[in-house]
């Protein structure tokens, strides 16, 4: 069964999160919701609690085939400055293992050093990041690469539909999307 880790972050965009953790779990991937720290419950950029699984500094790394980071600016900041995520997201990118991010979060990814050149986020990001390579409303979801990108809440469903096609294969990205009545995903 493919393994994909979210770490959230307070802060974290909450419709981002868990369209991407629902969608995921609906395509048969394992998701493991971690914490930054040892405290488990975690709030949301409009005070929606979560409950993590795990904290990570006690993720495996070889037992991930994806990473995927969900927006919302106060956890991307966390995020991109939190040492542990910035080692996996190295780490993972050496080994050539999926990466995933969207909105805010893109910009934690160009901090480890992992954003491929194409790429998308929510608007204005971009200036923080790079012009170049930024694809902005040309697609819901890029992909570079290792790397996937994706724009921000509205966008959720559709990037993680893209991590089931990617992991899983055409046939179970097409019933979750048929399940999900998300025809406009294509």
């Amino acid at each position: 069964m493919s393994r994909v880790l979210v770490p959230l972050a307070e802060g974290f965009e909450e419709i981002e999160a868990i369209n991407i953790i629902d969608v995921l779990r609906r395509g048969d991937i394992e998701v493991l919701i971690a914490s930054l720290d040892e405290k488990r419950e975690v709030k949301g950029a409009h005070n929606v609690v979560v409950m993590a699984e795990m904290e990570m500094a006690d993720v495996d790394v070889s037992s991930l085939d994806m990473i995927v980071l969900p927006g919302g600016w106060g956890g991307t900041v966390a995020l991109r400055d939190d040492a542990n995520v910035q080692r996996i997201l190295k780490e993972m990118d050496a080994e050539g293992k999926n990466i995933g991010a969207i909105c805010a979060a893109p910009l934690a990814l160009h901090t480890a050093g992992v954003l491929k050149h194409n790429y998308t986020c929510y608007p204005t990001i971009e200036e923080q990041i790079r012009e170049d390579g930024y694809m902005g409303e040309e697609a819901m979801v890029v992909e570079d690469a290792n790397v996937m990108t994706s724009r921000g809440p509205a966008t959720a469903i559709c990037f993680g539909l893209q991590i089931v096609k990617k992991l899983k294969g055409e046939q179970k990205y097409s019933e979750v999307k048929s399940a999900l009545l998300a025809n406009y995903c294509d």
